[in-house]
């Protein structure tokens, strides 16, 4: 584990890094995970393997700094991870973003297109959706008993990295996927770069979106697996990415 200074107050967020070839292949997780444990087992998949790869963790995530001065929307972590590909020296990467990622994926594309040279979204949230906090809720009501019972509602397999979360993070991220959440479709449809989606088949909610295929970003569907498609089969996920990254240009 890796870490790179992007502030505020000297924060610092934690990444893996793996050597390798071609343009930096950029992780991005989704809401209480962590980018290694979702990623490094479809990074060793034939086709992925061998290439530079960066798997971040948000800033309140995995083992990345908790700044209680940071806002944690969608454009907060959008902004940090451009600060960290800024430090690293990174541009036009190959970025894969999950879930909470795909949203923070997108507004990093389209406020830092020089960053993302190709963007694979993974399910991704897009548009402001119904949250498991009550918009009443307080932070300290919230980090007092709500993360608790959030945990407790996760299930083994996403608890897993959730008891990593900063509570006040996840507050303030899932207020930021709330009604706090800008809408960004529309925002996907008009970037630059090439794009390209990967759904799980139990979920089936993107591979008949008509304004996708008006737009020509291709839908690819791993059989059998939902939303964590990555780890109910990485293999399956692996090839899918890399037919996502070679329709995409």
């Amino acid at each position: 584990m890796k870490h790179v200074e992007v502030g505020p107050d000297g924060a610092r967020m934690g990444y893996v890094e793996l050597e390798g070839d071609g343009p930096a292949l950029v992780y991005l997780h989704g809401l209480g995970s962590c980018s290694v444990a979702y990623f490094a087992r479809p990074a060793a998949e034939p086709g992925i393997a061998g290439r530079h790869v960066l798997m971040l963790d948000f800033l309140g995530f995995g083992l990345s700094d908790r700044p209680a001065a940071f806002g944690y929307t969608v454009t907060d972590h959008a902004d940090a991870v451009a600060r960290a590909l800024d430090a690293l020296g990174v541009t036009g990467a190959d970025v894969v973003a999950h879930s909470m990622g795909g949203g923070i994926g997108v507004a990093l594309a389209d406020r830092r297109p020089d960053l993302v040279g190709r963007l694979v979204l993974v399910e991704p949230s897009l548009h402001p959706t119904p949250r498991p906090i009550p918009e009443s809720s307080t932070e300290q009501e919230y980090v007092q008993s709500g993360f608790a019972r959030r945990l407790d509602d996760a299930g083994p397999q996403w608890a897993a990295t959730m008891r990593l979360a900063d509570p006040v993070a996840m507050y303030r991220s899932e207020l930021g996927l709330g009604a706090g959440m800008p809408v960004l479709d529309d925002v996907l449809l008009r970037l630059p770069m090439p794009r390209a989606v990967i759904e799980g088949g139990l979920s089936g909610w993107l591979a008949d979106d008509p304004r996708l295929r008006a737009a020509r970003i291709p839908v690819h569907v791993v059989p059998d697996t939902g939303h964590v498609m990555m780890l109910d089969d990485p293999a399956g996920f692996a090839s899918a990415l890399v037919a996502a990254l070679a329709a995409a240009g």
